[in-house]
């Protein structure tokens, strides 16, 4: 007898809007409608749109970048019905592969306007911008930032299970005390937004009620993951996620080529519609035995490898571009870590939003390196070497290239 074959549990139909198919949401909610049962210890292959549900094309404008409604994002694949889970149980996410699909070989990374969605500089870097990568195998290009290639660490963006009554309504409350109490000239937190929200299969007064209800995929959460974002979840990881209602509701999505550690533009990573393969368990009464309400991972042995001396770092402390002095932020500090390596790059040609979007995307080490020594937090950035085809290193002489430029909108002057 054969080896059995691995199922697809759900297909996206590229000639379909998303939000007229049932295998997709936008929403964490417990009453989304299950999309289909999984097996404990079953092997599946997940099919997942990009985070957009397709709003970006692969084309040299950034019109699309501008104009991307975020009402509409993410579109996760589920929920599915994990047999036998359990509140209390810990669902185990084995991830065994994730591909772009053969037809779409290629990826976008974007910085978003400030006023919609924006980035972490874009106090700095306020307009839209776009880069489109090429896929070749494990490796990716752009013809938007030329003498780059590097392999991807490619991973999903998005994991978690649906979150309990209990746990969504504490989520709204916590979010909204955060919305109630801004003082700052920008958004904080979102809170439910009824407007083109997508609950599968639900309708009539069931989905009037999710839209209400339901909380934004944009942040992680500790209670289930989410929105985290860690590029280290990659083929052969394990991620161990609380189980808060019956059957889990999985949900996946928001499959990244690559990313560097921070996302910093937002839009930050190589975004992708691809396949993800996944092995799923259920560690009964987990959750105590583990002695954990927040998920928990283990990751795999795959990674692009550079040699540490490979690494060009740069530094950052919690003194703003004004001069002002931060007490022990972290935040300030990697905002001025990604400025020094912006400024390197400059010797090289390229314009900073170029940088910006290549930062993001590319297999770049964040981390902090001091947190104690007051006033200053200070963070790193290392840059790999090797993924430029030019020598960077400090003692030789830069010579600048014509780099071309990233995609822009047509209104850009």
């Amino acid at each position: 007898m054969g080896v059995k074959g691995i199922r697809t549990a759900v297909k996206c139909d590229f000639d379909k809007p998303v939000d007229e198919q049932t295998g997709f949401h936008n929403r964490w909610h417990p009453d989304i409608p299950s999309v289909g049962t999984i097996a404990n210890g079953e092997v599946v292959k997940i099919e997942c749109f990009d985070w957009t549900g397709g709003q970006i094309g692969n084309n040299d404008s950034a019109d699309d970048v501008r104009d991307v409604d975020l009402t509409k994002i993410h579109y996760l694949s589920g929920p599915f019905h994990i047999e036998t889970a359990e509140p209390g149980d810990i669902l185990v996410v084995e991830i065994q592969d994730v591909q772009p699909f053969q037809d779409q070989p290629w990826g976008f990374t974007g910085v978003f306007d400030k006023k919609n969605g924006g980035g972490f500089l874009d106090d700095l870097y306020p307009e839209p911008a776009k880069a489109i990568w090429d896929f070749e195998g494990i490796f990716c290009s752009s013809r938007h930032i030329p003498h780059v290639r590097f392999p991807g660490l490619i991973h999903p963006g998005i994991l978690g299970n649906a979150p309990s009554a209990e746990v969504l309504a504490e989520w709204n409350r916590r979010e909204g005390e955060l919305i109630a109490a801004n003082t700052l000239a920008r958004d904080v937190a979102k809170p439910p937004e009824p407007m083109n929200a997508h609950a599968g299969s639900a309708d009539g007064e069931l989905k009037a009620k999710i839209a209400r209800e339901g909380a934004r995929t944009i942040p992680g959460r500790p209670e289930h993951g989410g929105n985290c974002d860690i590029k280290n979840l990659s083929r052969g990881s394990k991620v161990y996620l609380p189980v808060h209602v019956p059957g889990a509701k999985f949900s996946v999505g928001d499959l990244h080529f690559s990313e560097g550690d921070g996302e910093i533009s937002f839009c930050g990573a190589i975004e992708m519609a691809g396949i993800i393969t996944i092995k799923f368990s259920v560690l009964k009464d987990g959750m105590a035995q583990m002695g954990t309400q927040s998920p928990i991972y283990l990751p795999g042995p795959v990674e692009p490898h550079y040699g540490p001396s490979r690494y060009l770092t740069f530094e950052g402390f919690s003194v703003d571009e004004q001069g002002k002095q931060h007490y022990m932020d972290a935040t300030v500090a990697y905002r001025q870590t990604c400025l020094r390596t912006i400024e390197y790059l400059r010797r090289y040609g390229y314009n900073d939003y170029q940088s910006y979007l290549l930062l993001s995307g590319a297999p770049v080490q964040g981390h902090i390196a001091g947190i104690v020594d007051i006033p200053n937090a200070c963070t790193t950035l290392g840059l790999p070497m090797d993924i430029f085809d030019f020598d960077m290193r400090p003692e030789v002489k830069p010579e600048k290239l014509d780099m071309g430029s990233c995609a822009f909108t047509s209104d850009k002057k």
